[in-house]
């Protein structure tokens, strides 16, 4: 550990590492919570009264009177929130905030108005050198290219998926495009910051020299999307929506059991696709994978058809446990699809830890929520805490990193600054 002062325990790979973050909602939030989880001290700035909008997103759970999003219970956990109307222009926040940059690693934001607020990342950086900032929105920065128009849009989950070209695939093939979900470009999205922000973290703490990195929404789902472009650039076809069969290799679809569960399986590769058809009981020299699985026009065979109606069939009569259990032993991927029901009350999830207690700071109450992931043998991650009330930890952050008296507070609070 550095020699600052840290509010939270020592725990994680990221023990000792601190980062600012402001904004809402999941890309960038969630980013900081997985920088959490492994133990980064995380401040999430929120403006006082306001707050993030994650704490109103629906559904919500109702503890002795008390409401709570699920979403801000699940995600928003083991951060310090303080209250700070970010606004540079008032010298006492300008004080605060370039305070805390100084005791940081990494700054995170998706807000809009950076410039309206009075931050720069010039600015930044000169108090700072080291610091990495990580800007994330929908169409990225115009500093980094793109048509400043098109940069200055607003944008949610749905825009980046849409405009990446993400969106058009999703779905059946004679129905309009299916929005992925629960937000997933946003998840992407924070993956995709996740990764920046340890990269400028490196490279800073290798060279003492901080960064700018720029994140956007339709770029990190661009990077998802596999051999769609390149089937353009190179052959001039526009890759089409094809629900959940796969016109390239089969088996690899959902199908409905004997006792009326969805099952995914699939198996990609002539190794995999001769352990699957035998255990089924198909005739693999019939059913070979030149014939049946080899190639589009395999699959789109009179005999790929056969199979494929053959498959549907032996899962009909089959329950959903005997068709894992089956495949587990031919080592087929195979899964029943989960509801949050079944996933709870997995024992494989169980057996590895996934569900984990800890206290909801708004209800004061214990709540059970999906744990840590990854694992990891030397530095695990841990929940030290539930996500935060409002402004909980606002005096805590002033007085323990800004050595602030109770005097200064008062008057922040009497001007409303926090």
């Amino acid at each position: 550990m550095s020699e600052r002062k840290f509010i939270i325990p020592e725990y994680g790979p990221f023990a000792g590492m601190r980062v600012v973050c402001s904004g809402s909602l999941v890309a960038m939030p969630f980013a900081a919570t997985m920088l959490a989880d492994f133990g980064a001290e995380v401040i999430q700035i929120e403006r006082p009264g306001v707050g993030d909008t994650l704490r109103m997103l629906a559904p919500f759970a109702d503890v002795n009177g008390t409401k709570v999003s699920t979403a801000w219970a699940q995600d928003a956990r083991n951060k310090l929130a303080m209250s700070l109307e970010l606004n540079l222009k008032h010298e006492e926040v300008k004080d605060i905030f370039y305070g805390l940059i100084k005791e940081a690693d990494i700054f995170m934001e998706n807000m809009v108005w950076l410039e309206k607020l009075g931050i720069y990342d010039e600015e930044l950086l000169k108090v700072n050198p080291k610091l990495v900032i990580v800007h994330v929105s929908g169409m990225g920065h115009k500093e980094f290219g793109g048509i400043p128009s098109v940069c200055n849009r607003a944008s949610y989950d749905m825009i980046g998926q849409a405009f990446s070209g993400w969106l058009y695939l999703q779905g059946d093939a004679d129905r309009d495009p299916a929005i992925a979900k629960p937000y997933t470009n946003d998840y992407v999205s924070a993956f995709a910051t996740l990764f920046a922000a340890l990269a400028g973290y490196t490279y800073a703490q290798k060279t003492g020299k901080g960064q700018v990195v720029d994140v956007a929404q339709f770029e990190a789902m661009a990077q998802y999307m596999c051999g769609t472009y390149t089937t353009y650039t190179m052959s001039g076809k526009v890759s089409e929506r094809s629900g959940n069969f796969n016109p390239a290799f089969q088996p690899y679809n959902l199908f409905k059991s004997k006792d009326g569960f969805l099952v995914a399986l699939g198996a990609f590769g002539p190794g995999v696709y001769n352990r699957c058809i035998p255990a089924m009981g198909l005739d693999l020299e019939y059913f070979n994978y030149k014939d049946c699985s080899s190639g589009p026009a395999a699959v789109a065979s009179e005999k790929g058809q056969e199979l494929n109606k053959a498959v549907i069939d032996w899962c009909a009569s089959h329950d959903a446990k005997e068709i894992e259990s089956i495949m587990e032993g031919a080592r087929v991927p195979c899964a029943t699809v989960n509801t949050a029901k079944s996933a709870y009350e997995n024992e494989h999830f169980r057996s590895r830890g996934d569900w984990v207690k800890y206290v909801d700071q708004t209800t004061n109450s214990e709540i059970e929520a999906f744990g840590i992931a990854p694992k990891m043998s030397v530095t695990p991650g841990k929940v030290w805490r539930g996500a935060p009330s409002m402004g909980q930890d606002t005096e805590t952050i002033l007085k323990t990193i800004l050595g602030y008296d109770d005097a200064k507070i008062a008057d922040l609070k009497a001007k409303k600054l926090i």
